[in-house]
């Protein structure tokens, strides 16, 4: 009696063993049919971002669906094409910082439309010991006073009263030296860039440049702009 008693008890164990096992594989195989679902949906907003080349979009679905479901059906479909489409997200997303560089205006003046295209220096410049600020450069197209494209400080002054040269750095490209004048007025910190043409020509050609100038507290001081997201079409005529 005994016996058949610890039999049974074994036998009733045992069961018990294998429910809980046969619970735990279902609740796996539960958990996983989840998480390819959710691995699915994340692929389906990817496929649709890449059908509509919105790269950028398309990269941060791709990196959440590769991060999150490395082992999913769906993550083994678009890795493959992933780098591709990563790679273009980025480009999209640098174009797009530095298209945001640039301030565009228009402004009614007598004889017409003025309008401008600025944009300010990567870092701040120190021109006369009163600590560093931005530089800007900005081009203008004016009714009356044409085209011109000039630097503008927050502090301190160029020194070119009666003309100068400013180096001119597109990429990697040697200096280029460029003829500049400061007009003689008070009302605002500027010095004029003379080819304007040239000067426009080189930046919708590059992605960086570097403008040398002389201060009047002494010597040459140095702006860095990234250009690279300069828009034409803000200045008509200018292509």
């Amino acid at each position: 009696m005994k016996r058949t008693l610890l039999i049974a008890a074994c036998l009733l164990a045992l069961s018990g063993c294998r429910d809980r096992e046969a619970e735990r594989q279902a609740a796996a195989a539960a958990q996983a049919a989840q998480q390819e679902q959710a691995a699915e949906s994340l692929a389906k907003e990817y496929d649709a971002a890449v059908v509509s080349t919105n790269w950028e979009l398309a990269r941060v679905h791709g990196e959440a669906l590769l991060s999150q479901y490395p082992d999913s059906a769906a993550a083994e479909r678009i890795g493959a094409g992933y780098d591709e489409v990563k790679a273009k997200g980025e480009a999209a997303r640098e174009s797009r910082r530095l298209q945001a560089l640039w301030d565009y205006a228009q402004l009614g003046v007598e004889g017409g439309t003025q309008r401008s295209a600025a944009i300010h220096s990567v870092a701040p410049v120190d021109v006369d010991g009163s600590g560093a600020k931005p530089v800007q450069l900005v081009f203008r197209d004016h009714p009356k006073w044409k085209r011109s494209s000039y630097l503008v400080l927050q502090a301190g002054d160029f020194r070119c009263a009666s003309g100068c040269k400013v180096q001119v750095k597109a990429d990697d490209a040697a200096p280029r030296a460029m003829d500049a004048w400061r007009p003689n007025t008070d009302e605002a910190i500027a010095m004029f860039i003379s080819d304007d043409k040239a000067l426009w020509r080189l930046l919708r050609r590059t992605q960086k440049v570097e403008i040398q100038f002389p201060v009047k507290a002494g010597g040459t001081r140095t702006a860095v702009f990234e250009i690279g997201g300069l828009d034409g079409a803000q200045m008509p005529g200018w292509d």
